[in-house]
């Protein structure tokens, strides 16, 4: 799996999982689900992911979307 999957994955798993407590728990939990939506925004538009930094120290290999 490259490195763009597992960001990609991951944010997506957070998204869903922040919806779903919204919807059980508190609406704050939208709050969550808004500060990565923004950050994939600015990650559009700037290329930068302080996730992708990590996961490439460790050596997983980048895919076309974060090379």
């Amino acid at each position: 799996m490259t490195l763009d999957r597992i960001v990609m994955a991951l944010i997506g798993a957070i998204v869903v999982v922040t919806v779903i407590l919204s919807q059980v728990h508190a609406t704050g939990w939208l709050w969550v689900t808004g500060i990565f939506g923004a950050h994939l925004l600015q990650m559009a538009f700037t290329g930068f992911c302080p996730l992708a930094k990590v996961l490439k120290s460790i050596g997983l290999k980048p895919g076309a979307a974060l090379s």
